[in-house]
């Protein structure tokens, strides 16, 4: 067959004789998925991302300026500025003119009360003043299937149990049933969250580290029943406006369930959309 081949004046032509002759082995073809494809501001906002996850600035704490930051991943300082204008828009970062771009805070006042949407009929949240807080209870239980589910842990994985009465110038008006994953907030106790003056994320971020970044809230109305109405002091059957909570830290990674059940005799629920 090769004296065949050598013969041939194109050699790039088999003979019929040397087709039989040739023994053909097919390899499965490997198949790749192509790369997805991201806009650069994009892959910095990303990398950005990633520094405020590992620690490297602190909730509160400035961020390197813009100009600083191009140099830092070789680019320019206008697809820099569109990666933080992203990251503010998503509560991450906030900028204070004349000052920088800092990593936000539930302890700076403007965000004490993200999360947090019941406001007075009269007024605003800021001028009916800070919630007195009742601790009623922090233990450490193994979790149960409903829960761990929506805090992606395994059943039976330990987590933190706190409950807490809310209340507005004297009136019990919010009840919570928290749950944390146990290892994150380890020396979790009720006296640390009853002493802590500020809001409960602010306590999480200064005290362990922990960050919540966004919220996914499911609500619905329902009756309070006798353990609901007892600790806020009002009659069973009464309507409250229930609000389950799933918070997120960086990588979208559940860190907190909170059912919150709100009684609206003076309060409503305000949401503003964009």
């Amino acid at each position: 067959m090769i004296g065949e081949m050598a013969q041939n004046d194109n050699p790039t032509q088999l003979t019929q004789s040397s087709v039989s002759d040739l023994q053909v082995t097919t390899e499965p073809t490997a198949t790749y998925a192509a790369p997805a494809f991201s806009p650069l501001y994009q892959q910095i906002k990303g990398l950005i991302l990633k520094s405020l996850q590992g620690g490297e600035w602190k909730p509160g704490e400035a961020i390197p300026s813009e100009m600083d930051l191009a140099v830092r991943y070789r680019v320019s300082q206008g697809t820099v500025r569109k990666a933080i204008d992203e990251l503010a828009a998503d509560n991450l970062l906030v900028r204070r003119q004349g000052k920088g771009t800092f990593v936000d805070t539930h302890a700076e006042k403007h965000a004490q009360y993200r999360f947090l949407k019941l406001v007075p009929d009269s007024g605003d949240q800021s001028s009916e003043g800070p919630a007195d807080r009742q601790i009623t209870e922090c233990k450490r239980i193994r979790v149960t299937a409903e829960i761990a589910k929506l805090l992606n842990l395994r059943t039976g994985d330990p987590v933190w149990q706190a409950q807490r009465v809310l209340s507005f110038s004297g009136v019990p008006t919010i009840l919570e049933d928290i749950w944390l994953p146990a290892a994150p907030f380890k020396g979790l106790t009720a006296e640390r969250l009853a002493d802590y003056h500020g809001s409960m994320y602010a306590l999480f971020e200064t005290e362990f580290g922990v960050r919540m970044v966004r919220a996914v809230e499911k609500i619905r109305a329902l009756p309070a029943n006798l353990l609901n109405s007892s600790l806020l002091k009002i009659e069973q059957n009464t309507p409250l406006l229930s609000v389950e909570r799933v918070a997120y830290t960086y990588n979208d990674m559940p860190m907190e369930l909170r059912r919150g059940y709100y009684l609206t005799d003076t309060h409503h629920y305000r949401n503003e959309l964009n």
